[in-house]
C-alpha cells in the first residue's frame, strides 16, 4: 500500500525536480521508441535488460552527459516501468504504451538505495537537502517503506507517494450484508433503502471551467499568460478530482466498515458512455473508482466483494415475487409489480435483487471444497483473492 502526502520543495528543489522528472520521461520515450523501431523493422524483442544496457551506452555519449545530472536509480526505474506496461499490453490489460508529455503529469519513482527516511526527515539522492513535506498523519510503526514516487500534477502541485509492505489486521465481522446498486441520481443505493446521493461535482464547477477554458482558447499559445491560465483551468480540474474522490472514499469506507458481505452489480461503463444523452454524467459519478476502491478496502478488512453478472435482470425483477417485466423505462422511478402488488422504489428493488443473487452465488462458493462452483454468474471476491468465476 502507499501513503501519499503533500510536497512543497524549495526554488532549488525544483530546479532539481525538474531534472529528475525530464530525464526520466527522456529515457522512457527513449526505451519505447527503441523497443518499438526493433520489433517493427527488424522483428526483434527488447526486454529490460537490453535496454538497461543501451542506457549505459548511452549516458557515455558527449550529447546524453546531462543525463547522469539526476539519480540514476530514478531512470533505471523509468525502464522498469515501461516493462511493466508492455507487460500489461501482452497480458491484454491495458494498451499499447504511448510516449509521455512534457507538460503533462510528471513523476519519478526512487527505490530504497535513492532515499533516505529518518522519521519524518526525507531526502532523494542528489537532492538538495531535506523535502518539507507535509505529513498529514503518522506512518504505522510496522510500516516498511520500499520505494518513493514523487509526483508533479497539471496544476503544478509536488506529492510523494510512500510505498510500503504492511500487515493489515482485518476488521472485527459481522453479520450484516448489503446490495448496491450504481446509478446516476445516486451513486449508491443500498438494499436497506440508504441513498449516498450525488454530489455533482463536476456540474457544479462546469460554469467556472467552461469560462477558464473560454480564456485559454484566446490566449497565443506558448506564451507565459497561455500557461498561466493553463494552469488555472488545470487547477479547476484538480479540484473537482479532489473532490470526487474524497466522496468516493468516504462513500467505500462506510460500505466496508458496516458491511461483510458487499453485492455489486457489474457494469459495461465504457459502453454505457457511448449514449451521449447520459455520458456526461455517467462520466461524473466514478463508478469504476467506487467499485476498485470498494475491493481492495474489502481484501485489507478481511470483507467478501460478490459481482454478479452483467445481464441479470436486477432493475426489472420483482424483488418479492421474482416476476421479471419486459420493459422498464428509466423514467420510471417507482412501479408496482403486476403479479403480488408490491410497491417498488426502482433503485432499493435493483439493490434487493443484487443482495439476493450475489449471496447465492458466495454461499454456494463457500460450501464448494473445491472452490470452484459457477451461480447464476457470481463473481466471488474475498480477503485472498477471487473465489469462483
Amino acid at each position: 500500500m502507499a501513503y501519499r502526502f503533500r510536497l512543497y520543495p524549495t526554488d532549488e528543489q525544483r530546479t532539481a525536480l525538474a531534472k529528475t522528472f525530464g530525464c526520466a520521461r527522456y529515457v522512457y520515450n527513449w526505451a519505447l521508441d527503441l523497443r518499438t523501431q526493433s520489433y517493427c523493422e527488424e522483428g526483434k524483442s527488447v526486454s529490460y535488460t537490453d535496454t538497461s544496457k543501451a542506457l549505459t551506452k548511452l549516458k557515455r555519449d558527449e550529447d546524453h552527459e546531462w543525463l547522469k545530472e539526476p539519480s540514476s536509480v530514478a531512470l533505471q526505474q523509468s525502464l522498469r516501468n515501461l516493462e511493466s506496461a508492455f507487460q500489461n499490453f501482452f497480458d491484454g490489460r491495458a494498451g499499447y504504451p504511448s510516449f509521455k508529455r512534457k507538460h503533462g503529469k510528471e513523476t519519478a519513482r526512487l527505490a530504497s538505495n535513492a532515499f533516505t527516511l529518518y522519521g519524518k526527515s526525507l531526502s532523494a539522492a542528489k537532492g538538495p537537502g531535506a523535502l518539507n513535506v507535509r505529513w498529514s498523519r503518522d506512518l504505522p510503526d510496522t510500516c516498511n517503506v520500499t520505494s518513493v514516487t514523487l509526483t508533479k500534477d497539471s496544476a503544478g502541485r509536488y506529492f510523494v507517494s510512500l510505498t510500503c509492505t504492511e500487515e493489515k489486521d482485518p476488521l472485527p465481522e459481522t453479520s450484516k450484508t448489503v446490495g448496491v446498486d450504481l446509478g446516476i441520481t445516486d451513486v449508491a443505493v443500498t438494499s436497506d433503502g440508504h441513498k449516498s446521493g450525488n454530489p455533482k461535482h463536476l456540474e457544479n464547477d462546469l460554469y467556472r471551467l467552461k469560462k477558464a477554458q473560454r480564456r485559454l482558447s484566446r490566449k497565443m499559445k506558448g506564451s507565459e499568460n497561455w500557461k498561466k491560465q493553463k494552469r488555472r483551468v488545470a487547477n479547476i480540474h484538480a479540484r473537482i478530482a479532489d473532490k470526487r474522490n474524497d466522496f468516493l472514499h468516504k462513500l467505500s469506507r462506510k460500505l466496508v466498515d458496516e458491511n461483510q458481505t458487499i453485492c455489486l452489480e457489474t457494469l459495461n461503463v465504457k459502453g454505457m458512455q457511448q449514449n451521449r444523452s447520459l455520458a456526461h454524467s455517467i462520466s461524473g459519478t466514478g463508478w469504476s473508482t467506487l467499485v476498485r476502491q470498494i475491493e481492495y478496502k474489502a481484501e485489507w478488512a478481511g470483507r467478501t466483494v460478490v459481482k454478479i453478472d452483467r445481464w441479470f435482470p436486477s432493475t426489472k425483477r420483482c424483488s418479492a415475487c421474482g416476476h421479471v417485466r419486459k420493459t422498464k423505462p428509466l423514467s420510471e422511478r417507482h412501479w408496482r409489480c403486476e403479479e403480488c402488488g408490491e410497491s417498488h422504489d426502482r433503485d432499493v428493488n435493483a439493490a434487493k435483487n443484487i443482495r439476493t443473487v450475489g449471496l447465492t452465488g458466495a454461499a454456494d462458493a463457500a460450501s464448494d471444497s473445491g472452490g470452484h462452483s459457477k451461480t447464476r454468474g457470481a463473481f466471488v471476491r474475498t480477503a485472498h483473492g477471487p473465489v469462483n468465476e
